[in-house]
């Protein structure tokens, strides 16, 4: 299919600006069934995006370039590699889940609140397929707006604050990715083409300044401790759907920043901060998993897991070593699944008790039976246990790690840690929700999850076990993409030393 990216990226678009004029705003199921419509088929014309993908060779594919203001040497320039593949189809997956997780919770401006959703979706898609800077920079502000205003608007009790909040982090973290960009523009020869920025050798200095900007503006958006401080908000207010696109994606474009940008084109600079990288990781899987045991949300506790799992992805990039880069990748994945389903479980319990605090619960296995079923699986998936998705990244990260020059054991041994302590805060989680004697009387009339609850529910199950225990197929679709970006760190400090 010609021009697949661009429609996978403007489809969303196209469907919130159809739904803006055609659609009344009183037929609330019209606007709900229609964006259900737009997303499913952004779904399915990315999985003929996959079909089309050939995974033996790292050169970008499904190119479409021309040129857009050719005085500023600006292209519309998409292409997509093993790692953007991997994240468009968790976009395009989540967004589905997004949009079925609102149907019942959101009953107010449903017309505004999906229209936001799709604009979105757009948005994070066109990060991936963007190489071109500044088409790059776009897509990456148009995700601000449709966030801010679904936390804003549709959020909870404190949610202007917890938006505000949210906006002044992540535009504080692209005003200094935007000048780390106009300085690659002028080193490089202006242009804003990342595949001819990434094949230029910059200055030393450059790098080391360009990769602090880069560096504090994807740390903010991954979010890497101490940068992390908006995320708890963020989710405790944001409304279910937007915590599951939150979690599964918008988080993910940090770690893709380090991944497109930081290591292929400064990577002197990348050995340089290698060591607070890896150091910072570590602290943000203890941190966040002592901070989680501790909360009597059940959002802010996955909130807070989330800091955690996000410190393992960060220490599997920088391990730079196959077995690291390729877990952090499909950690990043696990990780988008397992904790959007754990925010589409918490979403569901909240819509039938209109409580979240762990200490409101207590005995409900027994009333919600299915739903408990569902809420082990990925409580357990989320601690890692062997033949879940968890257990397959957090071993590749681990594995990685352990042969990188570069990673001291200490470090591992302290990431190993975090297991432990992840394992903790779950199970204790869980035991406390679902086990034990009804205290609350209102919960011993719980209705069990419904059709809609278990198809979402059974579609997130899928990939739990499906990466976790035949990972091979998403594994392949990164060794060619991820080896030459390792070789292209590497190799371009071997010749700078020399």
């Amino acid at each position: 299919m010609p021009n697949i990216l661009s429609i996978i990226t403007f489809l969303p678009l196209l469907g919130a600006v159809l739904l803006l004029f055609l659609l009344n705003n009183k037929s609330k199921d019209s606007v709900k069934g229609f964006a259900l419509i737009i997303s499913i088929l952004t779904f399915f014309v990315s999985l003929g995006m996959l079909y089309n993908f050939n995974p033996a060779t790292h050169q970008m594919q499904m190119i479409e370039k021309y040129d857009w203001i050719p005085s500023f040497g600006i292209q519309y320039y998409l292409g997509v590699d093993g790692i953007s593949v991997l994240m468009i189809l968790l976009t395009t997956f989540l967004s589905v889940v997004a949009v079925l997780a609102s149907w019942k919770a959101i009953e107010e401006r449903v017309k505004e609140y999906m229209i936001s959703l799709l604009v979105l979706e757009t948005g994070m898609l066109g990060v991936f397929v963007s190489l071109d800077f500044f088409l790059f920079y776009i897509f990456w502000e148009l995700m601000l707006i449709p966030m801010y205003l679904i936390i804003g608007v549709w959020g909870g009790p404190r949610k202007l604050y917890a938006a505000v909040k949210f906006f002044l982090y992540t535009l504080a973290g692209s005003v200094l990715i935007l000048l780390g960009i106009l300085a690659l523009y002028f080193a490089g020869g202006k242009t804003f083409d990342i595949l001819m920025l990434s094949s230029v050798r910059f200055a030393y200095d450059l790098q080391w300044w360009v990769f602090l900007a880069f560096f504090i503006g994807f740390a903010i958006k991954v979010p890497m401790f101490p940068f992390h401080t908006w995320l708890p908000d963020a989710h405790v207010e944001a409304p279910t759907a937007g915590s599951i696109i939150l979690a599964g994606v918008l988080l993910k474009m940090g770690a893709y920043g380090f991944l497109r940008f930081s290591l292929p084109m400064l990577p002197e600079a990348v050995f340089v901060f290698m060591p607070l990288i890896l150091w910072l990781s570590i602290i943000a899987i203890i941190y966040g998993a002592l901070v989680a045991m501790i909360q009597p949300d059940l959002k802010k506790l996955i909130a807070y897991s989330s800091v955690s799992h996000m410190g393992f992805v960060m220490l599997g990039i920088f391990a730079l070593t196959q077995q690291g880069v390729e877990g952090g990748i499909i950690q990043m994945v696990n990780h988008g699944i397992v904790t959007g389903a754990l925010f589409l479980c918490v979403g569901i319990i909240y819509e039938r008790t209109h409580t979240r605090l762990i200490a409101d619960y207590g005995g409900i296995a027994k009333v919600i039976p299915k739903f408990a079923i569902f809420f082990s699986i990925f409580s357990l998936a989320s601690i890692g246990l062997p033949g879940m998705n968890g257990f397959i990244g957090e071993f590749m990260i681990l594995l990685g790690a352990f042969v990188s020059k570069y990673v001291l054991k200490t470090m591992v041994v302290l990431a190993s840690l975090g297991i432990i302590l992840g394992a903790a805060y779950m199970l204790w989680m869980y035991q406390r929700v679902a086990f034990g004697e009804i205290t609350n009387e209102e919960n011993k009339h719980l209705p069990d999850i419904d059709l809609r609850e278990t198809l979402l529910l059974v579609s997130l199950a899928i990939f739990v076990f499906w990466i976790g225990v035949y990972p091979e197929p998403f594994l392949n679709i990164l060794h060619a993409t991820v080896a030459n970006l390792i070789q292209q760190v590497s190799g371009a400090v071997m010749v700078a030393g020399q």
